[in-house]
């Protein structure tokens, strides 16, 4: 998967693993109200994570370390050469490689992919069901899959592990339909990190002889 692919997957993903409400099993229910009730009072929150994507043979092709900051509707992203910036009007995303800078306008929609709305919209278009708990490296967690309403979407199943004692998101893993696996896994989570709004806007002080498109 090329780089500029990422942010989509990231933020496809993060949709996903959220968008999985549906009145099918009254336990993964219960796991998942208690996990969104928890992120819903986060003021803001940053985490560490991996993005690794498997191939149908089970092996790691790619693997990559990101990190992510949000704060109401905004948010900054950062993986492997990557940068997005988004200060709830508009969106700076910057490619380390080029040294390119493209700028869009954000206009934000129920239907949003989008990291600050993680905690809510998981509210339809997924069946979901408990699958088991899982222990790993001493902590228990709460195996979910969700299952999308939509045949006609590219994944077929997002398997998510939600930490039983504190509620908090350990990974989810998208299967999509051509055999590949997209795994993020959390590795530190901060809720309520300090986080200024400057962090959302894009510096181009910054980044010299940096290259300005304007796609608005």
């Amino acid at each position: 998967m090329k780089i500029k692919n990422i942010v989509t997957v990231m933020m496809a993903s993060l949709a996903i693993f959220f968008n999985g409400y549906a009145q099918q099993d009254p336990k993964a229910t219960v796991i998942l109200n208690e996990m969104s009730k928890k992120f819903q009072a986060f003021k803001s929150f940053q985490a560490d994570f991996t993005y690794s994507l498997e191939t149908t043979a089970g092996k790691v092709k790619d693997s990559y370390q990101g990190q992510i900051s949000v704060k109401g509707n905004k948010y900054f992203l950062k993986i492997s050469g990557q940068e997005v910036y988004n200060d709830g009007t508009t969106v700076w995303t910057y490619m380390k490689d080029e040294n390119e800078c493209n700028v869009s306008e954000y206009v934000p929609d129920e239907n949003e992919i989008s990291p600050t709305k993680i905690h809510e919209m998981y509210k339809k278009g997924y069946k979901y069901t408990f699958l088991e708990e899982k222990k790993e490296a001493e902590k228990v967690f709460d195996v979910i899959d969700l299952i999308p309403e939509d045949k006609n979407k590219s994944f077929f199943k997002v398997r998510i592990m939600i930490n039983k004692k504190d509620k908090s998101v350990k990974s989810w893993k998208i299967f999509d339909r051509n055999g590949n696996r997209y795994l993020y896994s959390i590795n530190k989570f901060t809720p309520n990190s300090p986080v200024e709004d400057k962090q959302f806007k894009f510096d181009k002080s910054k980044y010299p002889k940096v290259q300005i498109v304007d796609l608005r």
